[in-house]
């Protein structure tokens, strides 16, 4: 674990002088495996949404050692070392509104996850982030994330409302038993998501099995690959295409993709589809230019980019959720969601493609 509880600590850092009173801090533990690596390597692939030129900036203004040190980017980092990222207060505006319920009861709560808020605090993100909201919402409940959606992806999200019903759901998404507590062939949770893609599959149904693996070439920490056959983690997605349409103007190709997950790796669906070359419609990581990615991590996409993209976020909904009641054996528990209100209006925009007329039999 190289990101640390400051609770954890036995001696809690010290706020170096001239450090702001309200600062919040981060430490960061360097494993063995990343000794004499750069402090602004390092910190980057621990904020792992963070360009390198936005990561060098934080380290000028926040980066010290434990013994209240300021710390520079060509620094080089030692096994053990603790650093002291201290950052201005999250100082994000919570989002307004309430985080729609689609199914309540004592064991369970499905939230209906709106776009381009994070399922849990990041370096980047406090308020405004989906389990602080809760919080909010409900003072006094502890609840129990069951699994994580992007930030960008909206649509179904899960989470237990006691430790024993986390516990019983957590086993079924790792593929245990939960009543037996070994591994089973048999697969509990069933996931469907809906995905916006560009181009026109040839097949109206297909199965994507292809294995996948971290993209250590890239300097985009979370970034995927498909990986060589024999190697990676496997990954299994089934499609069915629900429609095809073009844009009025353009006559550029689309397709809304329904796929069900088998295994549930790390971008999955987009990174399987942008292989077949359907990328998502606004994917910033896995469509023509990943460098979009980190320009919209430092807030500097241009309108050129927007353009390109089409929409803000990648076009990923995630449509239904079903497992077993933790609680309540025999019983399924199935949540949907209906397609969010920005992807609907980006679909409904395009048209049917026209049919070819039939020959006039009539004719001569």
């Amino acid at each position: 674990m190289t990101r640390l509880r400051v609770s954890d600590q036995a001696d809690r850092p010290e706020r170096p002088e001239g450090v702001d009173p309200a600062a919040v801090v981060t430490v960061l533990r360097v494993p063995p495996e990343a000794a004499g690596m750069r402090i602004d390597r390092f910190v980057q692939s621990q904020l792992k949404r963070t360009s390198r030129t936005k990561t060098q900036a934080i380290i000028f203004a926040s980066a010290y050692g434990s013994d209240g040190r300021r710390l520079s980017p060509g620094d080089r980092v030692q096994a053990e070392q603790r650093i002291m990222l201290w950052r201005a207060p999250w100082d994000e505006t919570p989002p307004e509104g309430e985080l729609p319920i689609l199914f309540e009861d004592p064991a369970l709560l499905a939230i209906d996850k709106p776009a381009n808020i994070p399922v849990h605090p990041t370096a980047r993100y406090y308020r405004s982030t989906v389990t602080k909201m809760l919080e909010a919402a409900r003072p006094g409940e502890r609840l129990f994330l069951a699994h994580r959606l992007d930030r960008e992806t909206t649509g179904v999200l899960l989470l237990s409302r006691t430790s024993e019903a986390d516990r019983h759901v957590k086993r079924q998404f790792a593929g245990i038993d939960p009543r037996t507590g070994r591994p089973s062939p048999r697969r509990f949770v069933e996931k469907a998501y809906l995905a916006i893609a560009r181009g026109w599959p040839e097949a109206d149904a297909f199965r994507i099995d292809l294995p996948l693996e971290e993209d250590s070439a890239n300097s985009i920490r979370v970034k995927m690959r498909i990986a060589k056959e024999g190697t990676g983690m496997a990954s299994s997605t089934v499609c069915a295409v629900l429609g095809r349409r073009e844009h009025p103007e353009t006559g550029s190709r689309y397709a809304l993709v329904r796929c069900e997950l088998e295994t549930g790796r790390q971008h999955q669906i987009r990174v399987h589809l942008a292989a077949l070359g359907h990328p998502l419609v606004g994917d910033k990581l896995y469509g023509d230019d990943d460098r979009l990615h980190a320009r919209s991590a430092d807030g500097k996409l241009t309108e050129a980019d927007l353009a390109a993209l089409e929409l803000p976020r990648q076009a990923l909904h995630a449509q239904t959720l079903e497992l077993e009641h933790p609680f309540e054996e025999g019983r399924r528990v199935r949540v949907e969601s209906p397609l969010a209100g920005d992807l609907r209006a980006f679909w409904d925009a395009l048209e049917a493609p026209v049919e070819p007329k039939p020959p006039d039999r009539g004719a001569p």
